[in-house]
């Protein structure tokens, strides 16, 4: 199971470089408050559970404030691949049948394994959301799924 987190980990950096980069090229996504605020929440929740895992503290009043760029979002997408991949890369395979504490959902009964995968589906569905409005706006969004990636492997952020 753990070998196939680290690749869902790896894929969703992927995932997250491409459909920022083609945003990026786009003038009417690239400036899009509806994209710009999924992409801040879907960064926000990779980083809020990163902190769980890790033990350290996480400013919601500082982390919730959307950034006004999109350069910002992409920043904070990089920063959180890199935590992200090298914390999970670390980790053994008894390492995710430890307890979770969720402070989030009171009473959850999560283990590391399960958060892990929240974040990666998360994700993947608020991509989805970007792609639609990407599409609204007249673009084409990428093809993002799992099994494109893993055809390759493609790194992020090229």
């Amino acid at each position: 199971m753990l070998e196939m987190i680290q690749s869902l980990y790896a894929h969703q950096a992927w995932a997250d470089a491409t459909i920022l980069n083609a945003i990026a090229k786009h003038e009417l996504a690239a400036a899009d408050d509806s994209v710009r605020k999924t992409l801040h929440h879907m960064v926000t929740v990779q980083r809020a559970f990163h902190s769980l895992f890790v033990k350290h503290p996480f400013d919601f009043a500082v982390e919730m404030r959307t950034p006004e760029s999109l350069e910002e979002v992409e920043q904070l997408f990089r920063s959180a691949h890199a935590d992200g991949i090298a914390w999970v890369n670390q980790r053994e395979e008894a390492d995710l049948s430890r307890p979770f504490e969720m402070p989030y959902i009171p009473g959850s009964k999560l283990n590391n394994g399960q958060a892990l995968l929240q974040v990666v589906t998360h994700s993947q569905h608020h991509r989805g959301q970007c792609a639609t409005r990407f599409r609204t706006l007249g673009g084409t969004p990428p093809t993002v799924d799992y099994i494109i990636w893993a055809k390759d492997r493609p790194v992020a952020w090229a």
